[in-house]
């Protein structure tokens, strides 16, 4: 079954992004009225941390961005899947993607890896409107949207959102990440936000990504150029942050998982002063 016969997945407009959420930031979090938690990184395959964080909440989806197909396989994969499935039914969105050829001696070519990773998937019973695909280019978009719910695109930009759309279609989920400041600093923003791509701009897929967008080889080589770091990282007002995370939804985004760039003791209350601006609906 593909994606497209079935419905996508409802997260809300705007969900946080992370690497370390615990249970008592999570029931934060979905009181401020944000739909969805995305957890980082490359997890290991078991996902010992998603029911915790499913125990501490009721109506909040938990995502991972991104399972890492290189370093979890699989079957352990959906095993936990099935697992999390089975004591919090419709609320955990599997993430998987292929990571980056520089961090891997097995890697082989991305797209025909993928399509062996979601086989597997399938022989597995893992469904294909239960899991997303971080797609950046067009041919992995593509497949996004036909073998899992949709894309969810990572360090791009609201006309890469446009782009995005026209490709997957009206039926598929585009969930698009955005990196956020909360100052109205613009030097101190770029230093922050330059500190987060830095490990980016040695990466291929980013750097062809990017340039896909119309950026130059001078925006891209490090440190970034401004015009990269204000592209990719939002910062300002509240309301003017909040304005650049809604032109992801006016382009066709159904979902914007936001990553603000803060320590970690500081997330709550830093999604707590976007919440209003955003619209959302504390509980």
């Amino acid at each position: 079954m593909t994606a497209s016969t079935v419905s996508k997945p409802d997260l809300g407009r705007f969900g946080s992004f992370g690497r370390g959420v615990t249970p008592a930031q999570a029931k934060q979090i979905e009181a401020l009225g944000y739909g969805a938690v995305w957890v980082g990184g490359s997890p290991p395959a078991e996902l010992a941390w998603v029911e915790p964080i499913l125990e501490a909440t009721t109506t909040l989806q938990v995502a991972t961005g991104i399972v890492n197909i290189w370093s979890a396989p699989a079957k352990p994969v959906a095993e936990s899947f099935h697992r999390i499935e089975a004591a919090y039914p419709g609320r955990f969105l599997l993430g998987v993607g292929v990571g980056h050829p520089e961090a891997t001696t097995e890697y082989r070519k991305p797209y025909d890896a993928l399509v062996d990773y979601l086989d597997r998937l399938d022989d597995y019973g893992v469904p294909a409107n239960r899991r997303v695909v971080a797609a950046l280019g067009p041919h992995v978009l593509g497949l996004a949207a036909r073998r899992s719910a949709g894309a969810h695109p990572y360090l791009t930009t609201p006309e890469h959102t446009a782009r995005a759309r026209e490709l997957i279609g009206p039926s598929a989920l585009l969930a698009p990440e955005h990196k956020v400041v909360l100052t109205t600093d613009p030097e101190k923003a770029r230093a922050v936000g330059r500190k987060a791509l830095d490990i980016y701009l040695n990466l291929a897929n980013y750097l062809n990504s990017w340039k896909r967008m119309g950026f130059r080889d001078d925006d891209v080589a490090r440190p970034g150029s401004d015009r990269l770091v204000d592209s990719v990282v939002a910062y300002g007002t509240t309301d003017a942050i909040a304005a650049r995370l809604r032109e992801h939804l006016d382009a066709g985004a159904d979902h914007v998982p936001v990553q603000v760039l803060t320590r970690s003791e500081n997330l709550v209350q830093s999604l707590a002063e976007l919440a209003g601006p955003l619209g959302l609906a504390r509980t």
